[in-house]
């Protein structure tokens, strides 16, 4: 695990923030067997770099967090990919959130997933990641919950490893995540977390148009290098 818990600074932007990746990660440059799922959206420029600079093929794995109706940002739950549901009920127990309630912000995250992924992905085939070496990234985390559950759907497909690499994230998170996955990469631990988009100078949202291109001149990359598309 890679972290600097005095370090207080911001990332200029999530680009920048990709490459601040690199280096700890250089030991899976070129390798046919290292792909890299990004979270989007925040995650696919932060991803787009390291793969780029890795030489090593980028996909994605959409998650949605479940946030509390009356404060979205706040997860009561995540989804991802596979069928993959986590429910914190700690949270829901603590904001008195009803059943109801619970069940209409998952059918409304779980259309977004549905999405999602037809529009970033269209007719790619799924992931094949059994025997990979999986690096999941995401812009940052707070509680982590939609990292827990990226997790899982990735180990789901019983992968050779699974890696964590994040620009940011709060120190219970990281060390909550070294648990469950083999590697944790976290350059910048706050004392205090605040917001994701507070360690950013630039932090703008990440639109769907921003996805779309990055992935494909990421998959055009690969083709251009004798990679599997």
């Amino acid at each position: 695990m890679t972290h600097s818990p005095s370090l207080q600074t911001l990332w200029q932007d999530r680009s920048v923030a990709g490459q601040g990746l690199v280096e700890p990660l250089l030991r899976y440059a070129r390798r046919p067997d290292v792909i890299i799922l990004a979270v989007p959206r925040g995650g696919v420029p932060v991803a787009y770099e390291v793969a780029t600079a890795l030489h090593v093929r980028l996909d994605l794995l959409v998650v949605r967090k479940l946030g509390i109706p009356s404060q979205p940002e706040f997860a009561m739950g995540a989804i991802a990919s596979g069928g993959i549901h986590l429910r914190n009920e700690e949270v829901l127990r603590a904001h008195s959130i009803d059943q109801g309630s619970y069940d209409a912000v998952v059918a409304q995250e779980t259309r977004e997933l549905t999405r999602r992924e037809q529009v970033y992905r269209g007719t790619r085939a799924p992931l094949q990641l059994k025997d990979q070496v999986v690096i999941l990234i995401d812009d940052g985390l707070a509680t982590g919950a939609s990292m827990r559950a990226a997790i899982q759907a990735v180990q789901l497909q019983a992968p050779a490893r699974i890696v964590v690499a994040v620009p940011v994230a709060p120190l219970d998170t990281v060390e909550t995540l070294r648990c469950i996955v083999n590697e944790v990469i976290c350059p910048l631990i706050p004392e205090r977390m605040m917001s994701i988009g507070y360690w950013y100078s630039s932090f703008p949202q990440t639109t769907d148009e921003d996805v779309i291109e990055l992935l494909q001149r990421a998959w055009q990359r690969e083709s251009a290098e004798g990679r599997s598309v």
